[in-house]
Protein backbone atom coordinates (compact mmCIF):
# COMPACT_ATOMS: atom_id res chain seq x y z
CA UNK A 1 0.00 0.00 0.00
CA UNK A 2 1.54 3.25 -1.16
CA UNK A 3 1.27 6.46 1.36
CA UNK A 4 1.35 10.25 0.11
CA UNK A 5 5.41 10.44 0.72
CA UNK A 6 5.86 6.76 -1.46
CA UNK A 7 3.50 8.71 -4.08
CA UNK A 8 5.55 12.21 -3.78
CA UNK A 9 8.76 9.65 -4.23
CA UNK A 10 7.82 8.28 -7.75
CA UNK A 11 6.81 11.88 -8.91
CA UNK A 12 10.05 13.26 -8.21
CA UNK A 13 12.16 10.14 -9.52
CA UNK A 14 9.49 9.98 -12.64
CA UNK A 15 8.15 6.50 -11.93
CA UNK A 16 4.21 5.52 -12.53
CA UNK A 17 2.50 3.59 -10.16
CA UNK A 18 1.84 1.10 -13.06
CA UNK A 19 5.69 0.78 -13.24
CA UNK A 20 6.33 -0.05 -9.53
CA UNK A 21 3.07 -2.33 -9.80
CA UNK A 22 4.88 -4.25 -12.70
CA UNK A 23 8.14 -4.29 -11.46
CA UNK A 24 6.58 -6.13 -8.15
CA UNK A 25 4.95 -8.62 -10.46
CA UNK A 26 8.40 -9.33 -11.71
CA UNK A 27 9.71 -10.01 -8.53
CA UNK A 28 7.29 -12.65 -7.94
CA UNK A 29 7.31 -14.16 -11.14
CA UNK A 30 10.79 -14.19 -12.20
CA UNK A 31 12.99 -13.88 -15.18
CA UNK A 32 12.19 -16.61 -17.72
CA UNK A 33 15.10 -19.13 -18.75
CA UNK A 34 15.93 -18.39 -22.96
CA UNK A 35 15.68 -20.62 -25.22
CA UNK A 36 19.12 -21.73 -26.87
CA UNK A 37 19.32 -22.91 -30.17
CA UNK A 38 23.05 -23.19 -30.34
CA UNK A 39 26.47 -21.80 -29.19
CA UNK A 40 27.39 -19.29 -31.64
CA UNK A 41 31.07 -20.66 -33.14
CA UNK A 42 32.91 -19.72 -36.74
CA UNK A 43 30.96 -20.28 -39.21
CA UNK A 44 27.67 -20.79 -37.26
CA UNK A 45 26.89 -17.27 -36.28
CA UNK A 46 30.25 -15.77 -35.98
CA UNK A 47 32.28 -14.50 -38.74
CA UNK A 48 35.32 -14.88 -39.37
CA UNK A 49 37.07 -12.29 -41.89
CA UNK A 50 39.91 -13.05 -44.55
CA UNK A 51 42.86 -10.50 -44.62
CA UNK A 52 40.80 -9.37 -47.62
CA UNK A 53 37.33 -9.05 -46.19
CA UNK A 54 39.20 -7.40 -43.43
CA UNK A 55 41.08 -4.97 -46.26
CA UNK A 56 37.45 -3.97 -47.52
CA UNK A 57 35.93 -3.25 -44.45
CA UNK A 58 38.81 -0.76 -43.13
CA UNK A 59 38.22 0.81 -46.62
CA UNK A 60 34.23 0.82 -45.90
CA UNK A 61 34.74 2.79 -42.84
CA UNK A 62 36.98 5.13 -44.45
CA UNK A 63 34.40 5.59 -46.97
CA UNK A 64 31.86 6.29 -44.55
CA UNK A 65 34.17 8.54 -42.58
CA UNK A 66 34.31 11.05 -45.83
CA UNK A 67 30.92 11.46 -45.99
CA UNK A 68 28.13 13.72 -44.48
CA UNK A 69 27.61 10.55 -41.78
CA UNK A 70 27.38 11.39 -37.69
CA UNK A 71 29.74 9.04 -35.78
CA UNK A 72 29.96 9.08 -31.74
CA UNK A 73 31.69 6.76 -28.94
CA UNK A 74 29.61 6.18 -26.10
CA UNK A 75 31.29 4.98 -22.86
CA UNK A 76 29.76 3.69 -19.92
CA UNK A 77 31.34 5.39 -17.30
CA UNK A 78 29.73 6.23 -13.97
CA UNK A 79 30.39 2.91 -11.79
CA UNK A 80 32.90 3.34 -9.30
CA UNK A 81 35.47 1.32 -8.60
CA UNK A 82 35.04 0.11 -5.57
CA UNK A 83 34.87 -3.37 -6.55
CA UNK A 84 38.10 -2.97 -8.79
CA UNK A 85 39.53 -2.33 -4.93
CA UNK A 86 37.78 -4.77 -3.91
CA UNK A 87 40.96 -7.26 -2.44
CA UNK A 88 42.29 -4.11 -0.86
CA UNK A 89 39.18 -2.96 0.99
CA UNK A 90 39.51 -6.16 2.51
CA UNK A 91 42.75 -5.93 3.68
CA UNK A 92 42.25 -2.88 5.27
CA UNK A 93 39.34 -3.98 7.22
CA UNK A 94 41.34 -6.96 8.41
CA UNK A 95 43.41 -5.48 10.55
CA UNK A 96 46.61 -6.36 9.35
CA UNK A 97 49.63 -4.71 8.82
CA UNK A 98 51.36 -6.73 6.66
CA UNK A 99 50.35 -8.38 3.37
CA UNK A 100 48.92 -12.15 3.85
CA UNK A 101 47.21 -12.95 0.69
CA UNK A 102 48.99 -13.63 -2.76
CA UNK A 103 46.70 -10.82 -4.30
CA UNK A 104 48.15 -8.09 -1.36
CA UNK A 105 51.36 -9.24 -1.61
CA UNK A 106 51.83 -8.71 -5.40
CA UNK A 107 50.59 -5.61 -5.27
CA UNK A 108 52.72 -4.40 -2.39
CA UNK A 109 55.61 -5.95 -4.25
CA UNK A 110 55.10 -4.15 -6.72
CA UNK A 111 53.66 -0.85 -5.67
CA UNK A 112 56.11 1.22 -7.84
CA UNK A 113 54.60 -0.14 -11.01
CA UNK A 114 51.48 1.47 -10.88
CA UNK A 115 51.06 4.36 -12.64
CA UNK A 116 49.62 6.13 -9.63
CA UNK A 117 52.71 5.37 -7.59
CA UNK A 118 53.56 8.93 -7.70
CA UNK A 119 50.73 10.33 -6.70
CA UNK A 120 50.35 7.63 -3.81
CA UNK A 121 53.81 8.19 -2.58
CA UNK A 122 53.12 12.06 -2.39
CA UNK A 123 49.91 11.16 -0.56
CA UNK A 124 51.68 8.82 2.24
CA UNK A 125 54.36 11.95 2.56
CA UNK A 126 51.63 14.42 3.77
CA UNK A 127 49.94 11.64 6.11
CA UNK A 128 52.30 9.71 7.62
CA UNK A 129 55.48 11.60 7.04
CA UNK A 130 57.12 8.95 5.39
CA UNK A 131 57.15 7.41 1.61
CA UNK A 132 55.66 4.62 0.28
CA UNK A 133 58.68 2.05 0.34
CA UNK A 134 59.82 3.17 4.05
CA UNK A 135 56.03 2.82 5.68
CA UNK A 136 55.94 -0.75 3.62
CA UNK A 137 59.40 -1.75 4.74
CA UNK A 138 58.16 -1.06 8.31
CA UNK A 139 55.14 -3.25 8.49
CA UNK A 140 53.05 -0.18 7.68
CA UNK A 141 51.22 -1.44 4.45
CA UNK A 142 47.74 -0.99 5.39
CA UNK A 143 48.14 2.50 5.90
CA UNK A 144 49.47 2.75 1.99
CA UNK A 145 46.12 0.87 1.67
CA UNK A 146 44.15 3.37 2.93
CA UNK A 147 46.22 6.39 1.51
CA UNK A 148 45.05 4.87 -1.87
CA UNK A 149 41.35 4.53 -1.13
CA UNK A 150 40.57 6.66 1.55
CA UNK A 151 39.47 10.69 1.07
CA UNK A 152 42.54 12.10 2.43
CA UNK A 153 44.79 10.78 0.25
CA UNK A 154 43.72 9.31 -3.58
CA UNK A 155 40.16 8.82 -2.96
CA UNK A 156 40.02 5.45 -5.49
CA UNK A 157 37.88 3.44 -3.43
CA UNK A 158 35.09 6.68 -4.72
CA UNK A 159 36.04 7.76 -8.11
CA UNK A 160 35.01 5.95 -11.14
CA UNK A 161 37.44 3.77 -12.89
CA UNK A 162 37.37 6.63 -15.43
CA UNK A 163 39.89 8.92 -13.14
CA UNK A 164 42.18 6.68 -11.82
CA UNK A 165 45.73 6.71 -13.04
CA UNK A 166 46.04 3.57 -15.33
CA UNK A 167 49.10 4.10 -17.60
CA UNK A 168 52.57 5.37 -17.73
CA UNK A 169 52.74 7.32 -21.30
CA UNK A 170 56.00 9.04 -22.94
CA UNK A 171 57.97 11.74 -21.15
CA UNK A 172 56.18 10.21 -17.69
CA UNK A 173 52.77 11.06 -18.28
CA UNK A 174 50.50 9.28 -16.76
CA UNK A 175 47.15 8.04 -18.41
CA UNK A 176 43.52 7.84 -16.97
CA UNK A 177 41.13 5.58 -18.90
CA UNK A 178 39.13 8.57 -19.95
CA UNK A 179 42.51 9.93 -21.33
CA UNK A 180 42.72 7.04 -23.58
CA UNK A 181 39.01 7.06 -24.89
CA UNK A 182 39.86 10.60 -26.51
CA UNK A 183 43.04 8.98 -28.38
CA UNK A 184 41.21 6.53 -29.53
CA UNK A 185 38.44 8.44 -30.62
CA UNK A 186 41.05 10.15 -32.74
CA UNK A 187 42.09 7.19 -33.85
CA UNK A 188 39.00 5.45 -35.63
CA UNK A 189 35.52 7.59 -34.98
CA UNK A 190 36.74 11.20 -36.34
CA UNK A 191 34.40 11.99 -39.54
CA UNK A 192 35.07 14.28 -42.27
CA UNK A 193 36.19 17.15 -40.26
CA UNK A 194 38.07 15.74 -38.07
CA UNK A 195 35.34 15.95 -35.26
CA UNK A 196 35.66 13.69 -32.84
CA UNK A 197 31.87 12.88 -30.80
CA UNK A 198 31.94 11.09 -27.70
CA UNK A 199 29.91 10.67 -25.01
CA UNK A 200 30.00 9.30 -21.27
CA UNK A 201 27.66 8.39 -18.81
CA UNK A 202 28.72 9.56 -15.41
CA UNK A 203 27.39 9.86 -12.05
CA UNK A 204 26.23 12.46 -10.28
CA UNK A 205 28.21 13.31 -7.90
CA UNK A 206 31.46 12.21 -10.35
CA UNK A 207 30.63 14.98 -13.00
CA UNK A 208 32.74 18.33 -11.70
CA UNK A 209 35.51 15.87 -11.89
CA UNK A 210 35.04 14.58 -15.46
CA UNK A 211 34.49 18.29 -16.28
CA UNK A 212 37.31 19.39 -14.58
CA UNK A 213 40.00 16.35 -16.28
CA UNK A 214 38.15 17.10 -19.87
CA UNK A 215 39.06 20.94 -19.36
CA UNK A 216 42.94 19.90 -18.65
CA UNK A 217 43.28 17.43 -20.96
CA UNK A 218 41.11 17.87 -24.29
CA UNK A 219 43.09 21.01 -25.61
CA UNK A 220 46.30 18.87 -25.32
CA UNK A 221 44.84 16.21 -27.21
CA UNK A 222 43.43 18.31 -29.84
CA UNK A 223 46.99 19.54 -30.26
CA UNK A 224 48.65 16.10 -30.53
CA UNK A 225 45.80 14.68 -33.05
CA UNK A 226 44.63 17.03 -35.25
CA UNK A 227 41.05 16.80 -33.79
CA UNK A 228 38.06 19.07 -32.37
CA UNK A 229 36.46 16.90 -29.81
CA UNK A 230 32.77 17.34 -28.67
CA UNK A 231 32.13 15.42 -25.35
CA UNK A 232 28.83 15.28 -23.57
CA UNK A 233 27.73 13.60 -20.67
CA UNK A 234 24.51 12.33 -19.26
CA UNK A 235 23.26 10.43 -15.56
CA UNK A 236 21.79 7.67 -15.42
CA UNK A 237 18.37 8.53 -15.40
CA UNK A 238 16.24 8.23 -11.65
CA UNK A 239 12.96 6.84 -13.74
CA UNK A 240 15.20 3.63 -14.60
CA UNK A 241 15.72 3.00 -10.84
CA UNK A 242 13.70 0.13 -9.69
CA UNK A 243 12.16 -0.57 -5.95
CA UNK A 244 13.81 -3.04 -3.69
CA UNK A 245 12.04 -5.90 -1.56
CA UNK A 246 12.06 -7.81 1.17
CA UNK A 247 12.72 -11.56 0.82
CA UNK A 248 8.83 -11.98 0.96
CA UNK A 249 8.77 -9.47 -2.08
CA UNK A 250 7.18 -7.01 -0.18
CA UNK A 251 8.39 -3.42 0.03
CA UNK A 252 11.18 -2.98 1.45
CA UNK A 253 11.35 0.44 3.69
CA UNK A 254 14.13 1.51 6.05
CA UNK A 255 14.02 2.85 9.95
CA UNK A 256 12.30 5.78 8.40
CA UNK A 257 9.39 4.05 6.49
CA UNK A 258 11.29 5.13 2.94
CA UNK A 259 11.24 3.33 0.36
CA UNK A 260 14.60 2.34 -1.61
CA UNK A 261 15.25 2.45 -5.45
CA UNK A 262 18.25 1.32 -6.56
CA UNK A 263 20.16 2.39 -10.06
CA UNK A 264 19.11 -1.03 -12.14
CA UNK A 265 22.10 -1.74 -14.14
CA UNK A 266 23.74 -0.81 -17.44
CA UNK A 267 20.31 -1.45 -19.02
CA UNK A 268 18.86 1.74 -18.08
CA UNK A 269 21.56 3.13 -20.48
CA UNK A 270 19.30 2.04 -23.07
CA UNK A 271 17.63 5.37 -22.51
CA UNK A 272 20.72 7.40 -22.65
CA UNK A 273 21.89 5.46 -25.54
CA UNK A 274 18.70 6.44 -27.18
CA UNK A 275 19.02 10.66 -26.98
CA UNK A 276 22.48 10.46 -28.88
CA UNK A 277 21.71 11.74 -32.23
CA UNK A 278 24.62 10.31 -34.61
CA UNK A 279 24.18 7.29 -37.31
CA UNK A 280 26.91 5.16 -36.11
CA UNK A 281 27.75 4.97 -32.54
CA UNK A 282 31.22 3.01 -30.98
CA UNK A 283 30.32 1.70 -27.20
CA UNK A 284 33.08 -0.03 -25.00
CA UNK A 285 33.54 -0.35 -21.56
CA UNK A 286 35.42 2.30 -19.50
CA UNK A 287 38.19 -0.28 -18.29
CA UNK A 288 39.29 -1.60 -21.77
CA UNK A 289 41.78 0.41 -22.79
CA UNK A 290 45.71 -0.05 -23.41
CA UNK A 291 48.29 2.98 -24.07
CA UNK A 292 49.16 4.28 -27.31
CA UNK A 293 52.26 1.59 -28.04
CA UNK A 294 49.87 -1.80 -27.77
CA UNK A 295 46.80 -0.05 -29.36
CA UNK A 296 47.17 -0.91 -33.32
CA UNK A 297 45.04 -3.93 -32.67
CA UNK A 298 42.25 -2.13 -31.32
CA UNK A 299 41.94 0.56 -33.85
CA UNK A 300 42.18 -1.24 -36.55
CA UNK A 301 40.07 -4.13 -35.40
CA UNK A 302 37.40 -1.13 -34.82
CA UNK A 303 37.51 0.14 -38.15
CA UNK A 304 37.17 -3.49 -39.08
CA UNK A 305 33.57 -3.93 -37.45
CA UNK A 306 32.16 -0.84 -38.24
CA UNK A 307 33.18 -1.15 -42.67
CA UNK A 308 31.36 -4.70 -41.77
CA UNK A 309 28.28 -2.91 -40.26
CA UNK A 310 28.56 -0.44 -43.24
CA UNK A 311 28.54 -3.27 -45.69
CA UNK A 312 25.72 -4.99 -44.18
CA UNK A 313 23.62 -1.22 -43.71
CA UNK A 314 24.08 -0.61 -46.70
CA UNK A 315 22.65 -3.89 -48.39
CA UNK A 316 19.74 -3.84 -46.33
CA UNK A 317 18.96 -0.33 -47.24
CA UNK A 318 19.18 -1.27 -50.56
CA UNK A 319 16.68 -3.93 -50.15
CA UNK A 320 14.21 -2.14 -47.99
CA UNK A 321 13.85 0.79 -50.71
CA UNK A 322 13.20 -1.95 -53.41
CA UNK A 323 10.73 -3.65 -51.22
CA UNK A 324 9.08 -0.03 -49.84
CA UNK A 325 9.06 0.78 -53.76
CA UNK A 326 7.30 -3.17 -54.45
CA UNK A 327 10.42 -3.13 -57.02
CA UNK A 328 11.23 -6.80 -56.35
CA UNK A 329 10.58 -10.22 -58.04
CA UNK A 330 10.65 -13.65 -56.32
CA UNK A 331 14.10 -14.62 -57.33
CA UNK A 332 15.12 -11.12 -55.33
CA UNK A 333 13.45 -11.79 -52.61
CA UNK A 334 14.25 -15.11 -52.24
CA UNK A 335 18.29 -13.46 -52.38
CA UNK A 336 16.98 -11.12 -49.77
CA UNK A 337 15.98 -14.43 -47.82
CA UNK A 338 19.31 -15.79 -48.33
CA UNK A 339 21.32 -12.88 -47.35
CA UNK A 340 18.97 -12.69 -44.07
CA UNK A 341 19.98 -15.93 -42.93
CA UNK A 342 23.14 -16.07 -44.27
CA UNK A 343 23.94 -12.88 -41.80
CA UNK A 344 21.71 -11.59 -39.37
CA UNK A 345 19.09 -14.79 -38.19
CA UNK A 346 17.42 -17.90 -39.19
CA UNK A 347 13.98 -17.29 -40.39
CA UNK A 348 10.62 -19.11 -38.98
CA UNK A 349 9.28 -22.40 -40.50
CA UNK A 350 7.03 -21.55 -43.27
CA UNK A 351 8.61 -18.52 -44.41
CA UNK A 352 9.69 -19.72 -48.28
CA UNK A 353 6.28 -20.62 -48.53
CA UNK A 354 4.63 -16.64 -48.22
CA UNK A 355 3.65 -15.15 -51.41
CA UNK A 356 5.53 -12.06 -52.69
CA UNK A 357 3.75 -9.78 -50.85
CA UNK A 358 3.63 -11.65 -46.93
CA UNK A 359 7.44 -12.82 -47.88
CA UNK A 360 7.99 -8.74 -48.72
CA UNK A 361 6.52 -7.59 -45.41
CA UNK A 362 8.54 -10.35 -43.54
CA UNK A 363 11.57 -9.27 -44.68
CA UNK A 364 10.82 -5.67 -44.46
CA UNK A 365 10.01 -6.34 -40.45
CA UNK A 366 13.26 -7.65 -40.25
CA UNK A 367 15.66 -5.43 -41.84
CA UNK A 368 14.15 -2.22 -40.90
CA UNK A 369 15.54 -2.33 -37.21
CA UNK A 370 18.57 -1.11 -35.55
CA UNK A 371 21.87 -2.97 -36.11
CA UNK A 372 24.84 -3.65 -34.26
CA UNK A 373 27.92 -5.46 -35.12
CA UNK A 374 29.70 -7.22 -31.92
CA UNK A 375 33.47 -8.17 -32.10
CA UNK A 376 33.69 -11.44 -29.98
CA UNK A 377 37.10 -12.87 -28.75
CA UNK A 378 38.12 -16.39 -28.07
CA UNK A 379 37.26 -17.87 -24.63
CA UNK A 380 39.83 -17.32 -22.60
CA UNK A 381 38.04 -17.73 -19.11
CA UNK A 382 37.13 -14.24 -18.28
CA UNK A 383 33.91 -13.95 -16.60
CA UNK A 384 30.90 -12.20 -18.64
CA UNK A 385 28.46 -13.13 -21.34
CA UNK A 386 28.67 -14.73 -24.47
CA UNK A 387 27.53 -15.01 -28.24
CA UNK A 388 24.56 -17.77 -28.79
CA UNK A 389 22.10 -18.28 -31.04
CA UNK A 390 18.46 -17.58 -29.33
CA UNK A 391 15.16 -18.13 -30.21
CA UNK A 392 13.00 -15.28 -30.80
CA UNK A 393 9.08 -14.87 -29.99
CA UNK A 394 8.44 -15.66 -33.83
CA UNK A 395 10.21 -18.99 -34.15
CA UNK A 396 13.20 -17.67 -35.57
CA UNK A 397 16.73 -17.74 -34.23
CA UNK A 398 19.14 -14.99 -33.53
CA UNK A 399 22.29 -13.80 -32.47
CA UNK A 400 22.16 -12.83 -28.73
CA UNK A 401 24.50 -12.03 -26.43
CA UNK A 402 23.94 -14.14 -22.50
CA UNK A 403 24.92 -13.39 -19.19
CA UNK A 404 25.00 -16.83 -17.38
CA UNK A 405 22.20 -16.16 -15.26
CA UNK A 406 19.76 -16.02 -18.24
CA UNK A 407 20.76 -19.92 -19.23
CA UNK A 408 18.82 -22.61 -17.10
CA UNK A 409 21.39 -24.65 -14.88
CA UNK A 410 19.29 -27.48 -14.33
CA UNK A 411 18.60 -28.06 -18.31
CA UNK A 412 22.14 -30.30 -18.93
CA UNK A 413 21.67 -29.66 -22.96
CA UNK A 414 21.64 -25.98 -21.69
CA UNK A 415 24.47 -26.35 -19.62
CA UNK A 416 26.55 -28.45 -21.79
CA UNK A 417 26.29 -25.87 -24.65
CA UNK A 418 27.09 -22.86 -22.17
CA UNK A 419 30.37 -25.01 -21.22
CA UNK A 420 30.98 -25.53 -25.43
CA UNK A 421 30.98 -22.36 -25.69
CA UNK A 422 34.34 -20.98 -27.81
CA UNK A 423 34.16 -17.43 -27.61
CA UNK A 424 33.16 -14.06 -25.45
CA UNK A 425 31.54 -10.93 -25.53
CA UNK A 426 34.34 -8.42 -24.38
CA UNK A 427 31.78 -5.47 -25.30
CA UNK A 428 33.08 -4.34 -28.40
CA UNK A 429 29.90 -3.09 -30.31
CA UNK A 430 29.72 -0.32 -33.37
CA UNK A 431 25.94 0.37 -33.91
CA UNK A 432 23.77 1.82 -36.77
CA UNK A 433 21.08 3.83 -35.07
CA UNK A 434 18.98 4.86 -37.73
CA UNK A 435 16.63 3.48 -40.38
CA UNK A 436 17.52 3.66 -44.22
CA UNK A 437 15.60 6.78 -44.42
CA UNK A 438 17.81 8.40 -41.94
CA UNK A 439 15.17 8.60 -39.19
CA UNK A 440 16.17 7.61 -35.56
CA UNK A 441 14.59 4.20 -34.05
CA UNK A 442 13.11 4.56 -31.06
CA UNK A 443 15.63 1.97 -29.22
CA UNK A 444 13.15 1.39 -26.09
CA UNK A 445 11.09 -0.55 -28.84
CA UNK A 446 13.24 -3.15 -29.18
CA UNK A 447 14.04 -4.05 -25.49
CA UNK A 448 12.97 -7.40 -24.21
CA UNK A 449 11.28 -6.95 -20.64
CA UNK A 450 11.74 -10.89 -19.89
CA UNK A 451 15.46 -10.73 -19.94
CA UNK A 452 16.34 -9.08 -16.76
CA UNK A 453 18.02 -10.65 -13.37
CA UNK A 454 17.36 -10.77 -9.57
CA UNK A 455 19.92 -10.38 -7.39
CA UNK A 456 20.04 -10.93 -3.66
CA UNK A 457 21.72 -7.35 -2.08
CA UNK A 458 22.13 -6.31 1.74
CA UNK A 459 20.99 -2.61 3.27
CA UNK A 460 21.62 -1.91 6.98
CA UNK A 461 22.11 -5.28 7.87
CA UNK A 462 18.80 -6.38 6.35
CA UNK A 463 18.54 -9.36 3.30
CA UNK A 464 16.35 -7.57 -0.15
CA UNK A 465 16.34 -8.43 -3.31
CA UNK A 466 17.22 -6.22 -6.04
CA UNK A 467 15.71 -5.87 -10.01
CA UNK A 468 18.14 -5.23 -12.77
CA UNK A 469 16.55 -4.13 -16.09
CA UNK A 470 17.87 -6.07 -19.23
CA UNK A 471 21.30 -5.42 -20.00
CA UNK A 472 22.29 -2.78 -22.30
CA UNK A 473 24.08 -5.50 -25.01
CA UNK A 474 21.80 -8.38 -23.65
CA UNK A 475 17.82 -7.40 -23.50
CA UNK A 476 18.11 -4.30 -24.30
CA UNK A 477 19.21 -5.00 -28.00
CA UNK A 478 17.35 -8.36 -28.00
CA UNK A 479 15.28 -6.90 -31.34
CA UNK A 480 18.20 -5.36 -32.82
CA UNK A 481 20.03 -6.94 -36.14
CA UNK A 482 22.91 -8.20 -34.87
CA UNK A 483 26.26 -9.83 -36.68
CA UNK A 484 29.36 -11.75 -34.39
CA UNK A 485 32.82 -11.12 -35.88
CA UNK A 486 36.26 -12.53 -34.25
CA UNK A 487 38.44 -9.91 -33.31
CA UNK A 488 41.73 -10.48 -31.61
CA UNK A 489 42.07 -11.48 -27.83
CA UNK A 490 44.40 -8.51 -28.01
CA UNK A 491 41.92 -6.00 -27.89
CA UNK A 492 40.35 -7.34 -24.91
CA UNK A 493 41.88 -5.59 -22.06
CA UNK A 494 39.96 -5.19 -19.02
CA UNK A 495 40.89 -4.07 -15.42
CA UNK A 496 38.86 -5.92 -12.60
CA UNK A 497 41.16 -5.95 -10.38
CA UNK A 498 43.75 -3.18 -9.34
CA UNK A 499 46.32 -5.97 -9.96
CA UNK A 500 45.56 -6.14 -13.81
CA UNK A 501 47.25 -3.43 -14.11
CA UNK A 502 50.50 -5.04 -13.26
CA UNK A 503 49.61 -7.23 -16.41
CA UNK A 504 51.87 -6.66 -19.62
CA UNK A 505 49.37 -5.09 -21.22
CA UNK A 506 48.78 -2.23 -19.10
CA UNK A 507 52.68 -1.87 -18.13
Amino acid sequence: MLNEKDKSLLQAKGISEETLEAQLKRFATGFPYLKIKAVATVGNGIKRLSDKEIKECVKSWKAFQATDGTIEKFVPASGAASRMFKNMFAFVASGNSEPATDFEKEFFGNIDKFAFYGDLNKACKNLYGQDTHTLIAGGRCREVAQAMLGKEGLDYGFLPKALIKFHRGAGGAVHTPLEEHLEEGAQYAADKNRVVNIHFTVSPEHKAEFEKLLQAKVPLYEKVWGVTYKVSMSVQKPSTDTVAVNLDNSLYRDENGNLLFRPAGHGALIENLNERDADVVFIKNIDNVVPSRLRHATVRYKKVIAGYLMQLQRVMARYLRALEAGDYTRESLLEMLGFLENNLSTVKAGVQELDDAGLAAYLAGKFNRPLRVCGVVKNEGEPGGGPYLAYCNDGSCSPQILESAQINHDDPEAVKMMNSGTHFNPVDLVCYLKDYKGNRFDLKKYVDPDTGLISLKSKNGVDIKALELPGLWNGSMSDWNTAFVEVPIETFNPVKTVNDLLRKEHQ
